[in-house]
């Protein structure tokens, strides 16, 4: 008899553990940053999912900038239009949210900064653009790493790189 109601609390159990994970799986994955409203079911406006993949390690801190392509804001310092800094999660992939201005052509970057200085060290930290150009040791063209943005929610998957030997690419999975 024992058994049978130890059994039964198993099920029991089992079934509320089910019942409570069941809508946060069905939610999708944790949204990050100040924009995350901008992302979810229902809202308006443009904004850009991004999902960022491939990381060294837990160390430091996220920064996702955008940017348009036009010479001379292109990557230049203090010309982005928008930027979400985070702690780094314990694991995985890592889902910001970035309001963009509307639809339009824009470049994303998202930069692990593995000590949180706020600078890129090629050494250390790693870096990737949307559309996952082929980087070597100097930025990227426009061409490579504008997207077109539509009205909504944009998903952009990132792969991050770093410096292996002398060449910059990701990690192997």
């Amino acid at each position: 008899m024992a058994n049978s109601h130890r059994a039964a609390a198993l099920a029991a159990g089992l079934f509320l553990i089910a019942a409570i994970a069941a809508p946060v799986a069905a939610q999708g994955p944790v949204l990050l940053g100040s924009d995350a409203a901008e992302c979810r079911l229902g809202a308006s406006g443009t904004a850009a999912l991004v999902t960022v993949h491939g990381f060294k390690n837990r160390e430091g801190r996220l920064r996702i900038q955008n940017y348009t392509g036009i010479k001379g804001e292109y990557l230049e310092s203090g010309t982005y239009l928008r930027r979400q800094e985070l702690p780094m999660t314990p694991a995985g992939d890592m889902v910001v949210c970035l309001s963009l201005p509307g639809p339009g052509r824009y470049v994303i970057v998202a930069l692990h900064d593995t000590n949180s200085d706020g600078r890129l060290s090629v050494w250390k930290d790693g870096i990737g653009f949307t559309n996952n150009p082929h980087l070597g040791l100097s930025k990227p063209p426009p061409e490579k790493t504008l997207f077109t943005a539509e009205a909504g929610v944009n998903s952009v998957r990132i792969v991050l790189n770093y410096m292996r030997g002398l060449s910059v690419k990701p990690l192997k999975e």
